[in-house]
């Protein structure tokens, strides 16, 4: 893959961008560092299609044109090269949400998955993904509430106690509680249609769907189609 530069972008926050790049080879190894998340996917994934599936059905086909973009070009380099071994015929790109809604860009479902906690500007952030979203599409954002419950079980026990995660992979101060993630999306005229926390059951050892917030949740939101009267 040819070496390229994101464009730059005031949601970006460079200290983020280099502390994920010291851990690119550790996304894709389920086995690593990040074990934890390879293990939280299946629900969300599952979530995700049965969102996407209801909302669009009829669907012509299962299957999804998918881009993936990051700031970050070491990790669009790791993820296209995951892809490539894997067969997958994925499309990835070193960009900002920013350069893409400058480029006209717009998709059906945006996948916002554990980005908003680490951007420089949420609002602005929001806006430039919310414009990627084609009318009667919807956004997902999955992040970490900021609660205490979140600080003791997502930052201390998560990342010092159980080594789930590299020390210093979150800032707690960063992370987003639901009613300022609703009030930013509502910012970028986007409707909140759903909120849906996400939790670790220790005595099954897996994560599963729940009305808790507190720590991981998702949360839906629409853009609503204007129709002439």
């Amino acid at each position: 893959m040819a070496e390229t530069t994101a464009p730059h972008a005031a949601s970006v926050d460079e200290a983020e961008i280099a502390k994920f790049n010291r851990l690119a080879a550790e996304w894709w190894d389920p086995n690593g560092k990040f074990r934890p998340l390879h293990q939280f996917n299946p629900v969300r994934l599952q979530f995700i299609r049965d969102l996407a599936a209801a909302h669009f059905e009829p669907m012509a086909r299962i299957g999804f044109s998918v881009l993936g973009a990051d700031a970050s070009e070491k990790n669009i380099r790791t993820a296209a090269a995951h892809a490539r071994d894997a067969g997958l015929a994925l499309d990835y790109r070193a960009t900002t949400a920013e350069a893409l809604a400058a480029e006209g860009a717009a998709f059906d479902v945006v996948l916002n998955m554990e980005v908003v906690e680490h951007v420089a500007d949420l609002s602005e952030f929001l806006k430039a993904c919310a414009a990627l979203v084609k009318p009667d599409g919807f956004m997902l954002v999955a992040t970490l509430n900021r609660t205490l419950k979140s600080l003791a079980l997502a930052k201390i026990g998560a990342e010092y106690v159980l080594r789930w995660l590299p020390p210093g992979t979150h800032d707690w101060n960063r992370f987003v509680t639901p009613d300022e993630l609703k009030k930013d999306l509502a910012a970028a005229d986007l409707k909140v249609t759903r909120t849906q926390g996400v939790v670790f059951d220790p005595l099954r050892w897996e994560w599963r769907l729940s009305p808790d917030t507190d720590v991981n949740y998702m949360m839906v939101a629409e853009r609503i189609r204007i129709t002439a009267a």
